[in-house]
């Protein structure tokens, strides 16, 4: 099992800047990729960005040049850096963690931090 826990979500002014952190634990070990999802209300949860263990990224086309995704693996630890925030950036933000079970894997997620960028 591997948890997750997001933190630094909060309120910041459209064009303002918030970074999250998303810290694993557990059973780490062969953890293939991190990422980030958001959620709005009623919808279903969208990419943000990814992050696999050999650095390859993977960027929502809604935040490229915006938003960067990273990793600190010796922490286990992943980012988001959030940038030039719109109002429609606001929504739920959750970590995930792809983890390998050799034949299968799994998905993990964290509980979701809300932000929300104001007008």
């Amino acid at each position: 099992q591997v948890q997750l826990v997001e933190s630094g979500g909060g309120l910041a002014q459209a064009g303002g800047s918030l970074t999250l952190s998303c810290a694993a634990s557990g059973s780490t070990e062969s953890i293939t990729g991190m990422g980030w999802y958001r959620q709005y209300p009623g919808k279903q949860r969208e990419l943000v960005a990814d992050i696999s263990n050999d650095g390859t990224i993977n960027y929502g086309d809604s935040v490229k040049g915006r938003f960067t995704i990273s990793r600190d693996n010796a922490k286990n630890t992943a980012y988001l850096q959030m940038s030039s925030l719109k109002p429609e950036d606001t929504a739920v933000y959750y970590c995930n963690a792809g983890k390998s079970y050799g034949d299968y894997g799994a998905d993990y997620w964290g509980p979701g931090t809300q932000v929300t960028a104001s007008s």
